[in-house]
């Protein structure tokens, strides 16, 4: 089901006996409303600055930002739920629980670096945020009898940035060896075939307004792949991929893997001039995604896809 304008939605999947959550709250219509409108607080920075040595002053470093919090104040409300005051305190406090699992999301605490996503649409605009729940505090109050209990929580994000709800994805064939001279017969008078279109294969444009991720897949069969953004990076492999298998490169910070078919790490098979994988990030604006290698069938291609990042909603 989609969002509502104002509504949040926290996911996530499922890890052996404790049960995945996709949890929709932020509007009356849900049950779980917003008595107070939500607050982003963005973490603080982590200076690199050094004094000067014998002189005023000091030198810049390198600065590091730490992650954002989202605070939300929870109206947890079940006066509708039942016509006797008995039946409202037991729905209260099952809506409670339920929220209270989902809170408490153990399917991730016992996971490295995996994260949640938490959607929402603000001014028609549908954005995520990546990140845990953590912080979770029903108030004590005289109103939990009468169905209503305000609850106090927290989000903490993987870093500072809102995510497009939207994944894009470009679909890129090999790049065929270019074409020298001429080739008999030849009649007259000569004439071009094929007209190009005028659009590039890989040709995208990357929305937002801060860099973003991408995720890569290249399917064989190919031999020594190399996944080129033209005149920002490449990443290169050196490896063989028969017809059927694939390999993924996925910079993201709750990733940072690069997998053959899905489990077989082969990060160590990158080739030196490929740049960092936190490195490997899209800016945006207009780029040109080409796949190179060796592939005798013609068939290799890879996909190429991102959600557009923002600095805020």
């Amino acid at each position: 089901m989609s969002l509502a304008e104002g509504e949040w939605r926290l996911s996530y999947s499922a890890n052996g006996v404790h049960p995945g959550a996709s949890f929709t709250f932020g509007t009356i219509r849900t049950g779980y409303y917003l008595i107070e409108p939500y607050e982003i607080t963005y973490g603080d920075t982590d200076s690199g600055d050094t004094p000067l040595p014998r002189a005023d002053g000091i030198r810049f470093g390198q600065d590091f930002k730490a992650a954002a919090t989202i605070t939300f104040e929870v109206g947890v409300d079940a006066v509708d739920d039942a016509s006797s005051q008995q039946g409202r305190y037991g729905a209260n406090l099952d809506r409670l629980s339920v929220m209270g699992q989902v809170w408490d999301a153990e399917a991730l605490r016992l996971r490295f670096a995996t994260p949640a996503v938490l959607s929402t649409v603000q001014g028609g605009r549908a954005r995520r945020f990546y990140g845990r729940p953590r912080k979770w505090a029903p108030g004590a109050s005289k109103l939990t009898r009468q169905g209503y209990t305000p609850v106090v929580c927290t989000f903490v994000c993987q870093d500072n940035t809102a995510y497009d709800e939207v994944e894009q994805v470009a679909r890129v064939d090999i790049q065929p060896p270019p074409h020298r001279g001429l080739v008999g017969p030849l009649t007259t008078p000569l004439t071009m075939t094929g007209a190009s279109s005028g659009v590039v294969q890989g040709d995208r444009m990357v929305g937002g307004t801060k860099p973003t991720w991408p995720v890569i897949t290249i399917r064989g069969p190919i031999t020594q792949p190399v996944c080129e953004v033209v005149g920002r990076w490449k990443a290169s492999l050196n490896l063989t991929l028969n017809k059927g298998e694939y390999v993924v490169i996925d910079p993201r910070p709750w990733a940072r893997t690069v997998l053959r078919n899905g489990n077989a790490s082969v990060a160590g098979l990158l080739y030196r001039g490929t740049p960092r994988l936190e490195d490997m990030r899209l800016p945006v604006g207009r780029q040109d995604f080409v796949l190179r290698g060796t592939d005798p069938t013609g068939t290799a291609y890879m996909t190429v896809a991102w959600r557009d990042a923002y600095a805020y909603l």
